[in-house]
């Protein structure tokens, strides 16, 4: 699969104790009615505006989850919103209800990121319960599995069988034959994918799933949608804002993405964002008593782990299941798993250490836990849901073979131990069985209310240029820096920027300018 364009939040701490005085906010008369911005990305005809006006008018009937405080609810979208009247999905709505005390504010919808990452899972896992009790307190917190993602009208591709198989196909072809195997793995993905999925798959984009978030918020009640999009959630934030500017009301847009850049040079920006997380990881392993890297240096320390993943391509060590061995492949995502969050890095120096011991169960887990693998041998749906909005949303990185071939000394470059296995990875949409409807562009989003745009310095999977490029773009983006390490800032242990995000949802009171927190 492709890890340069998995854009989710890391797991979570447990709770946060964070407190702060509450502020008030207006609200306003929720609007109810859909919107056909002449300019905005995939316009609405005035007929297919006019047909979408019974989506709008639904409200939520509410039931129980089976999860205590939290309740869930089932919104209908249409399946094509150039064509209303042409099918449904279903969305996933799950809720918690402001706690009080404080007068509330109103509906605060979060996004963890993927895409693929299941928002009701979030919710209930960790932000319903976890994020700051004063937010709580002043919102009722809100969660949509985007179409195409998990409870959502979810896309299918391969079985678990399959996708045990899929996730070992060496990503760093030596000669024709490697090559044409892992091409075939990408085809055989895509034909799955065409043919367990093939009325969803053409309709699990961006916009539309920004579209879905405001048939949402009218059916909430609320003038505007606040919200707090993680990683990709920040480009589905700040598709909402671009097609609904004057209904966008709180956005926090957490390890941005940048909308302007390419798929090739998303996924070789991505590529130095691993780097950069690499060599943090790599400069405080070194100082370290027990990095399996050696404790001489970050250069000596990344030959190691070259010669080290070298070394399993040619000979993968076993991990304790018969089917399934610790190659190339999945050791490197077992690695790039834990460079989302510095609190992993013991374990993946444990994992290191057993695995050049002969032992990769340690290495596996990691990946499994990237790749959503239960125990019991199935995959969640977030890697085809990965793939399904992500081969829409852009033309492919490269078409054929020989295009990756020639781009995998600037991906070397900007990454000597992940860049040619990350090359080769961003050859899988090239198969896709839907062609791309989204391009790379600006999204400024004139007449939007205030936008926090959250960017952390040396953040793997979202570098931190992104973050600066989406706030200059956005008309009104406001930049927080977090100068730290792993993947997004919020509720990651920093009051700085807790406290700083907290006023903003609270208050309506963005950071200064230039805002930076440690």
């Amino acid at each position: 699969m492709d890890p340069r364009r998995l854009f989710r939040t890391p797991a979570p701490a447990a709770a946060l104790a964070l407190l702060l005085a509450a502020g008030c906010a207006g609200g306003g008369a929720p609007t109810a009615e859909p919107v056909s911005h002449a300019a905005g990305p995939a316009a609405l005809s005035a007929s297919a505006t006019a047909a979408l006006r019974p989506y709008y008018a639904q409200r939520p009937a509410w039931r129980d989850c089976g999860v205590p405080d939290f309740q869930c609810a089932t919104l209908k979208a249409p399946l094509d919103y150039a064509r209303p009247g042409d099918g449904q999905v279903k969305l996933a709505v799950a809720r918690t209800k402001a706690t009080g005390p404080g007068k509330r504010i109103g509906s605060l919808l979060v996004n963890p990121g993927g895409p693929g990452g299941s928002a009701v899972d979030y919710l209930q896992a960790y932000a319903g319960i976890g994020y700051p009790a004063p937010v709580r307190a002043r919102y009722d917190m809100v969660a949509v599995d985007p179409r195409g993602v998990a409870r959502s009208a979810p896309v299918r591709c391969l079985d678990g069988p399959a996708m045990d198989a899929y996730t070992q196909v060496d990503q760093t072809p030596d000669d024709r034959r490697e090559t044409d195997r892992l091409t075939a793995a990408y085809k055989k993905f895509a034909a799955a994918c065409a043919e367990r999925s093939a009325r969803v798959l053409p309709h699990v984009s961006t916009v539309e799933a920004a579209r879905d978030m405001d048939i949402v918020r009218a059916a909430l009640g609320d003038a505007k949608l606040n919200y707090v999009g993680a990683s990709y959630g920040t480009f589905l934030g700040a598709t909402y804002a671009e097609l609904f500017p004057e209904r966008t009301g709180r956005l926090v847009l957490d390890g941005a993405m940048d909308p302007s850049r390419t798929a090739r040079e998303t996924n070789r920006d991505q590529t130095a964002g691993f780097d950069t997380a690499f060599r943090s990881f790599a400069a405080d392993c070194v100082g370290q008593a027990d990095c399996p890297l050696g404790n001489a240096s970050v250069q000596d320390a990344t030959a190691r782990m070259k010669a080290f993943l070298a070394a399993l391509d040619r000979k993968p060590v076993p991990t304790g299941e018969p089917r399934r061995t610790l190659g190339e492949a999945l050791a490197t995502i077992g690695v790039i798993t834990a460079m989302y969050d510095e609190a992993a890095w013991p374990q993946l120096r444990g994992a290191l250490t057993r695995a050049m011991d002969g032992q990769g169960a340690g290495l596996l887990a990691l990946a499994d836990s990237y790749y959503e693998r239960e125990a019991d041998g199935d995959y969640s749906n977030l890697m085809a849901a990965n793939a399904a909005v992500n081969c829409l949303d852009q033309p492919p990185a490269f078409t054929t073979p020989a295009a990756v071939a020639a781009a995998v000394p600037s991906f070397e470059k900007a990454s000597p131990v992940f860049g040619r296995g990350l090359a080769w990875a961003s050859l899988g949409c090239a198969y896709w069985p839907v062609e791309a409807t989204g391009t790379a562009h600006r999204i400024t989003a004139e007449g939007a209310a205030p936008i926090v745009v959250v960017g952390t310095t040396r953040d793997p999977a979202t570098p931190y240029v992104w973050a600066r490029s989406l706030a200059a773009q956005l008309s009104s983006g406001t930049l927080l820096t977090y100068d730290g390490d792993g993947h997004t800032a919020y509720g990651r242990g920093s009051d700085c920027v807790d406290t700083a995000i907290n006023t903003y949802l609270l208050q309506g009171t963005p950071p200064p300018p230039g805002k930076r927190c440690r």
